[in-house]
C-alpha cells in the first residue's frame, strides 16, 4: 500500500488540517462573514505563475471538503505533473465565505509542496543515468513534515527516515558521547536486541580512517560519507566493495550534485530540499458566480 494513502497517513493529514484551520481561522473568518452574504456562491481558479511541478492538489481537496463538503473541485492536473506559467491547476466552486476562508491555507500548503516537488524533480533529473537516489532529511518545518516529505516523493525523490523512531543513525555526536565508533555500534546492536526491535543501523564517517574502523567492526546496513569530496567517495567505495549501502551528505549543491552521483554512491541526501527551497508562485482567484 502507498504510505501516503494509508489510513494512518490520512488520519495525520486530517489532524494537520484541523490544526492549520484552528491556527488561521480560529472561531471564524470575520472578514468574509462581514463582507459576503451567507448564501453567496463563488468560483475560484488556482493559477500557476511559475513553471514547475505541482503538488498539494489532493491536500487542497481535503481542506475544502473539511470546510464545506458541498464544495466541488475540478482538477486539470495531478500531483506530480509539470505545469507552466498561465496554467489553471483546478477550479473550485461553492459557498463564497468558505472559499475565502480556505484560500490562504490552500495556497500556503500548495506553494510550499510545489516548491519542494519542483526541486526534487530537478535534482532527480540531474542524477539520470546513475544509480544515485536523492534523499530528503529531517530538516523539515515543524508540524509540516508529512506534507514536505510527501512533496519530495511527488517530485520523484526518495524519503529517508521519517523521524528518530524508524531508524538508528549514528552521527558524530553520538560517537563522541559513546566513546568511539566501536562502542557506538556495539551499543546500538545491544539496544536493538534488548528492545527486540528490527531497525537498520546507519553510521556517519568523516574520513577514510573512520571508514576503515567501521569496516573492521561491521554490523551496520548503511554508511554515511559526510563531507567527502567526490574523489574521496570514489576511494571509499573501493574500500566498501558493495558490502554496505552508501550515502553522501554535506557540501553537496546543485552545481556539484552530478559529480557525486557519478561516483556510484547509492544515495545523496540534500537537506536543502526542505529547509531552504523556494515556494512555487501560485494564486487562487475567487469570483462571484454569475
Amino acid at each position: 500500500m502507498n504510505l501516503f494513502h494509508s489510513k494512518q497517513f490520512q488520519k495525520e493529514l486530517d489532524d494537520f488540517i484541523d490544526m492549520a484551520l484552528h491556527e488561521d481561522v480560529g472561531e471564524r473568518d470575520h472578514t468574509s462573514f462581514a463582507c459576503i452574504p451567507a448564501r453567496e456562491k463563488a468560483e475560484g481558479r488556482l493559477l500557476v505563475k511559475t513553471d514547475g511541478v505541482i503538488a498539494g492538489i489532493e491536500v487542497a481537496q481535503h481542506i475544502f471538503k473539511k470546510l464545506d463538503n458541498k464544495i466541488t473541485v475540478d482538477t486539470f492536473f495531478k500531483d506530480g505533473n509539470e505545469v507552466q506559467k498561465g496554467d489553471i491547476a483546478f477550479m473550485v466552486d461553492g459557498n463564497a465565505r468558505m472559499l475565502h476562508t480556505g484560500e490562504r491555507l490552500v495556497l500556503n500548503v500548495m506553494q510550499r509542496m510545489s516548491g519542494i516537488a519542483t526541486m526534487a524533480h530537478h535534482l532527480t533529473r540531474l542524477c539520470e543515468g546513475t544509480k544515485a537516489k536523492i534523499l530528503d532529511t529531517r530538516k523539515t518545518t515543524p508540524g509540516m513534515r508529512l506534507l514536505e516529505k510527501w512533496a519530495v516523493s511527488i517530485g520523484g525523490a526518495t524519503n529517508h527516515r521519517w523521524g528518530l523512531y524508524d531508524m538508528i543513525l549514528i552521527k558524530d555526536n553520538h560517537v563522541h558521547c559513546s566513546g568511539g565508533i566501536k562502542n557506538a555500534i556495539k551499543n546500538a546492536q545491544a539496544y536493538l536486541k534488548k528492545e527486540r526491535r528490527k531497525l537498520d543501523i546507519e553510521i556517519e564517517v568523516g574520513d577514510l580512517d573512520e571508514l576503515k574502523e567501521v569496516m573492521e567492526i561491521g554490523g551496520v546496513q548503511r554508511i554515511l560519507l559526510d563531507n567527502f569530496t567526490p574523489a574521496n567517495i570514489t576511494k571509499a567505495l573501493k574500500l566498501i566493495k558493495g558490502k554496505y549501502k552508501t550515502e553522501a551528505s554535506g557540501g553537496i549543491t546543485e552545481d556539484n550534485l552530478r559529480k557525486y552521483a557519478l561516483t556510484g554512491v547509492d544515495f545523496i541526501s540534500v537537506g536543502a530540499l526542505t529547509h531552504s527551497v523556494k515556494s512555487l508562485d501560485l494564486s487562487l482567484k475567487i469570483y462571484p458566480m454569475e
